[in-house]
């Protein structure tokens, strides 16, 4: 079985539209096969970036990682009006967002990354929905490097539901960052993580 966050050139497309309202904000999203969540809006995202909107600090350098067709990254980017990068691994998923940016007139560009193999800048907000299925080495590689490409106020901000380990992760990160756990929903944590 194919997963999102790998490449599958032979994957045929089946172009779908999601919508995805905030108070005022509209958005229309394509998605399609071999993206997370190509059928819906993803309930752990959506819990992220709503949190985030009310949490969050606006008017700031952004970088989305594991963007998918670029839900979170693109949000925030018009809801925030902030500055976004968004990377993934999967070209699809870069191509679906690249779309995306232009159809909902998004302040953002999408490219290719292998977790932070090529960011070369430091940002205000690291976010992401982490991609569980990609393994434990990959989630906590995107968790714990983000310090590194965070400004010296900079905060992580992740969602992870409990049952792939949301305790445990929070444990570990506590030696590199100050954590708050801002809203729990269905299991899920979102979580604001403060450089040190």
């Amino acid at each position: 079985m194919n997963q999102y966050f790998t490449n599958n050139e032979n994957l045929k497309s089946e172009y779908r539209k999601l919508k995805y309202n905030y108070l005022e904000h509209e958005f229309d999203f394509t998605s399609d096969l071999g993206v997370f969540s190509k059928d819906r809006i993803d309930f752990a995202s959506k819990l992220l970036i709503e949190t985030y909107f009310k949490n969050g600090r606006k008017n700031i350098n952004v970088l989305d990682v594991g963007c998918g067709y670029g839900l979170i990254g693109i949000t925030i980017s018009r809801i925030m009006n902030s500055t976004v990068d968004m990377i993934d691994i999967n070209k699809r998923a870069i191509h679906l967002t690249d779309l995306n940016i232009k159809n909902n007139y998004a302040k953002a560009k999408v490219f290719e990354s292998n977790i932070y193999e090529n960011i070369k800048d430091k940002y205000d907000v690291i976010i992401t929905n982490p991609p569980i299925r990609a393994g434990k080495d990959v989630y906590m590689k995107i968790l714990m490097d983000a310090s590194n490409y965070l400004n010296n106020d900079g905060e992580l901000w992740f969602v992870m539901n409990k049952d792939h380990g949301a305790k445990s992760t929070i444990e570990k990160m506590k030696n590199v960052y100050d954590i708050t756990i801002l809203d729990r929903k269905k299991g899920f944590f979102v979580i604001s993580c403060k450089k040190r």
